[in-house]
């Protein structure tokens, strides 16, 4: 969720400097592997034949694919792939998303962009701060049980404005409105109290999207598939000062 969402006069002056200053960003990520090896460009479908040919049926398969994409975006050199007018007509008959992407409502970290992916590639779904409810989880098992997706991936993302609000209620006390005092609240038992200030923040953004990673590669609908190498379940954050997605442990 955006940390610089302009809000109401009477907002206590508090969480409106927490909001101004959370887009500020925060540490970098920690230990972290960058999401696979970058592909070939040469390597990527740039035709109507192309974007029609086999699907992706691995989570090795989906990881690569999306870091060939996330290298694309950050090196500028984006093919926005997979909107010719044959696939168009092509996906009127119906989809194979190739991942699940569980983001953030930030308007800075749009999956189809970050990974530089076209129509049909990923299934997205987006709540702040990546919290699950019942219609997340609905939506991720649609993906990976009706659509046979074999990747879920869990993507968080550098001075998230929902964890930075979940913290600052955490220390002060302070109210939050009644819907955005839920998304604190799910966040709150990953926050990192061994940390201080910003490094707080940022060390509570890895922490959540692990807890969601570990929490969905446990729902009963996904974990057979999971323990059967038919499906991966990963956390990752994508930093907005270089725009690289890193998977973490």
């Amino acid at each position: 969720m955006s940390s610089n969402t302009r809000t109401h006069a009477a907002v206590p002056r508090s969480r409106r400097a927490l909001l101004r200053t959370a887009v500020a960003g925060t540490a970098a990520a920690g230990a972290g592997l960058a999401l696979g090896a970058a592909l070939p460009a040469s390597a990527a479908p740039r035709d109507a034949d192309a974007e029609s040919a086999g699907r992706v049926t691995t989570p090795a398969q989906a990881l690569r694919r999306l870091a060939a994409g996330n290298q694309r975006w950050r090196t500028q050199r984006q093919e926005h792939p997979h909107e010719s007018a044959y696939l168009r007509r092509r996906l009127v008959e119906g989809q194979q998303p190739f991942a699940v992407v569980l983001g953030c409502v930030d308007s800075r970290v749009p999956p189809e962009l970050v990974f530089d992916q076209g129509l049909g590639d990923l299934l997205t779904v987006r709540s702040a701060g990546e919290v699950l409810d019942e219609a997340v989880l609905g939506s991720i098992a649609y993906g990976v049980l009706e659509l046979r997706v074999p990747l879920v991936l869990v993507l968080a993302h550098q001075s998230c404005g929902a964890v930075a609000a979940a913290v600052h209620a955490d220390e002060t006390g302070e109210p939050l409105p009644a819907r955005i005092r839920y998304l604190a609240d799910q966040i709150r038992p990953s926050i990192d109290h061994g940390q201080q200030g910003d490094a707080r923040v940022d060390a509570t953004i890895n922490a959540h999207v692990r807890e969601v990673r570990r929490r969905l590669a446990a729902e009963p609908d996904l974990a057979g598939k999971v323990a059967a190498g038919e499906l991966a379940v990963v956390a990752a954050r994508y930093e907005l000062r270089d725009q690289q997605v890193r998977t973490l442990s």
